[in-house]
This record gives C-alpha cells, structure tokens and sequence, in this order.
C-alpha cells in the first residue's frame, strides 16, 4: 500500500498536531524526527518515502510533526514536558491506537522515553535512533555539547538554515550523489532559521535522564558510530540506563535515519525487533523502461549564475519534470541534484516524455541529455535495481546536450510510434556485459 498523502491534525491542548498514517497492519507504531521534519516532506521524498515504506509491510505506522516543527503549530517557549507527551496521547487518540510501538529519532527520542515512563500500559515497544536522555554537557554527563560549543551549533543553524549546510553537515552520506539542495528545502520545510535556532537552543534545555530507570518497555537504542553530533556516550548511556535495553550499533555517520547508507539494515533491525523475524523488502521483476537525464554543464551554469539563480532553475527542472512525467503515466523514482530517474509502462511514452521535457527546458538555457532503456527491472520498495537500470544510466551518458539516446530494445518496441530513430553503433557500456546498439531518437 502506497504512504497517504493526506496530512491531518490532532488537537493537543489548542496546539494543532499534523499527523499522517502508512498501512493498515496490525502493529500500531508511532514515529516522530527531531526539528528537521515536515509530513509533506517526508511523504514525498523518495528515500524517506521507501524508509517509511518498510513499516507498512508489518504495521500501521503514524508518523507526526512534533510541536514546533514542520506542519504542527509553533512554540515559542519550553512548555512542561509533559504538554509534549499530550501531543503523542492526542496523536494516538487521533488515529485510534490504544498501544503502539514508539520510534523517535534524536530530540524526539526524549519524547518517546518520557512517554514510555509515563504511560507503559500505551508503550508495546521503544526505539532510539540516534537519541540522548540529554544533548548538553554536565560534571557526570560528558558526552554532551559543552556551552559555548551549543552557542556555535545554534549560530550556524541561524546564519545557514535553509541553505542545506546544517543538515549536510548532521548527513555527510546524504550529499553523495544528491547535492544539498535537497536538505536545503527540508530546512525550508521544518521552518525559518529563527524558528529552527529556536527550538534547538530549547533542546538543549531537555534532561529526561530521571525518566530512564520507569522505562519498562522492550527498548532497542540504535546509533551510528561516527555521528559526532550525537556522540556514542549517549547510546551507551541509555543501554546501561533503560532495564533490558538491547543495542545496536550501525558503521557511518549519518545523523538521520532515512540517511544513513545502512537504512536497510537499520530497518532490518527495526522490524526483527517489533515482530520477532526479519523479513526481506517487497521484491518484484518485472519489464520496464527507464528513462535517466541530466543538465548539461551544470557544474559551470551553477559558478555563472551563483545559488540562488540556480536553485531557481533546478526548482523549475523539477516542477517541469514531475508534471511531463504525470502526463506521460511515468513514475518519477527519484531526483540526482541535476537530472532524475524515471520509469514508464510503455518505451514510446519515455521517450516522448523526454524529449518534451527537453523541449521545455531549453529555452531556459537548460539542455539536458536522456537515455533510455527497456528491460527486466527489479523492484524493491520504492527504489529499483537490476542491470537494465544501469544500462539506462550508461547510455544516458553517452548522449550529447539536447539528444535522447535509446537501447536496441526501445528502437525495436515503439515501431509505428512515429518516432526516427539514427543508429549510432555499438557502445561499450561502462559495468554492463557486452556493447549495446545505440540510436538517437529524434
């Protein structure tokens, strides 16, 4: 079952809590991210897509924007703790849930702690990633941020929320093959840099150690080994805190989950926990064509035309792209900073979709280049695999701005489409077995 898209909202107290669910299995599970989160976001992002994903195959996952960040209503004091452990009671109210498993991810973490000491007979389970009972240093808790170095942690949340640089900094996994961009608008979309440096310099002001011996729940903490915000001290001081607490520690050092390169294992891990086995992604093979393009010198119009001009670009790249695609009965599988991936139920329509959307850019001074691909595809999640994925890549490399360059097998397939086709020969395709016959479609 796809996520829902549909964002709702909980009263707490008269603060507006948005919350949205995944799947309808018979765990209840309860999610909440830290400051840097936005539902709308979070269900339309491809990997956080294909993250979230997982939990549908075993639950029904709520996922909700904590007070003060994304689509739930601002603060702009620290209220008591427990007004936050109303707004997950409210949540759980919302959607009818009597007793979840509850996730949380770095701050949110403490919520969920507290929550579960609060409320054990509503806790089946707890899980930390990346979390700490306290983010500040103190004489017997070393692990936290000394005062001045918080002072700096704020200041640049401050001067560069918005821009990618905070996030990319918690995620150095994340800009690999992506860019910035992308955490850039989900700082955009968690809230203005007053309002991030604002609730950061309040979660620094959160102990919830006391909290930690009531946790009576099954609880896995998990952590990241080089995650320097959120240094390993933290983990091991909630395992030798919380009765029974199992650990699991994951290589890298991606602060967020959906992140981290070992998501996988990450919610391997999570599902063996809450259900007692692990069971592999949703699989699937079947015939598809995928369709890869990019913007010609990218890296020199981004120097020319400076960040902010060429965010612009890229913004209008997308929403060119995403609607081409619709049109066209594709599936926009995911975005690579100056180009995409998509794929099509019919290899005439890729390549008529990649040409219009060439069409359209251009004008704009963006002259893109596209391959495309027909063949057996393996289908895990959201994401896709197989050799034709990379055979589409290959040849999408080949091509020379403003062309769209197909397999053999497309040119073969779309006969009486009415599209020309001119054979450039065979081409040795970098990590595929075989040269490939490539042509021009015109």
């Amino acid at each position: 079952m796809a996520p829902e898209r549909t964002v709702h909202y909980a009263d707490s107290g008269g603060l507006q809590i948005a919350y949205g669910t995944i799947g309808d299995g018979p765990l209840d599970i309860l999610m909440a991210f830290e400051w840097a989160a936005n539902l709308d976001w979070d269900l339309n992002d491809v990997r956080m897509n294909r993250f979230l994903q997982r939990f549908s195959e075993y639950g029904r996952l709520t996922v909700f924007d904590m007070r003060g960040v994304g689509l739930s209503d601002p603060v702009e004091s620290l209220p008591p703790l427990e007004n936050w452990v109303d707004d997950v009671r409210a949540v759980m109210s919302a959607v009818g849930s009597e007793r979840a498993a509850l996730i949380g991810h770095g701050h949110a973490a403490q919520l969920c702690m507290l929550f579960a000491a609060m409320h054990p007979d509503q806790t089946a389970a707890l899980i930390t990633i990346n979390g700490y009972a306290r983010l500040r240093r103190a004489p017997d808790y070393p692990w936290g941020f000394p005062p001045e170095a918080a002072e700096v942690f704020i200041n640049g949340i401050t001067e560069g929320w918005g821009t990618g640089v905070p996030l990319g900094v918690l995620n150095p996994g994340w800009n690999e093959g992506l860019g910035p961009e992308r955490l850039a608008r989900l700082e955009r979309a968690a809230g203005s840099p007053r309002r991030a440096a604002l609730k950061q310099r309040l979660v620094f002001d959160i102990d919830v150690r006391d909290v930690l011996p009531a946790i009576a729940a099954p609880t896995l903490v998990i952590h990241t080994r080089e995650n320097w915000f959120a240094r390993l001290g933290h983990a091991r001081y909630l395992v030798d805190h919380i009765a029974g607490a199992r650990y699991l520690e994951l290589s890298g050092g991606d602060h967020s989950p959906w992140a981290t390169e070992n998501a996988d294992e990450l919610s391997d891990a999570m599902e063996e926990f809450l259900t007692g086995t692990k069971g592999a992604p949703a699989t699937d093979r079947s015939l598809m064509t995928v369709a890869f393009t990019d913007i010609v010198g990218s890296t020199e119009m981004a120097a020319d035309l400076g960040d902010r001009r060429w965010r612009s670009l890229l913004e209008i790249h997308e929403s060119v792209s995403r609607e081409q695609i619709d049109s066209a009965r594709g599936r926009l599988v995911k975005l690579t900073g100056d180009g995409l991936m998509a794929t099509f139920d019919g290899p005439a329509r890729a390549v008529q979709c990649m040409r219009s959307i060439g069409d359209l850019l251009e004008p704009l001074g963006l002259r893109i280049r596209a391959g495309v691909h027909t063949g057996e595809v393996e289908t895990i999640g959201n994401d896709i695999g197989g050799i034709a994925v990379h055979v589409a890549a290959r040849i999408a490399a080949l091509a020379s701005a403003g062309e769209v360059l197909t397999s053999s097998t497309v040119r073969d397939l779309v006969a009486g489409s009415g599209l020309v086709f001119e054979d450039r020969g065979e081409q040795s395709l970098k990590g595929v077995p075989d040269p490939w016959r490539v042509f021009a479609a015109h």
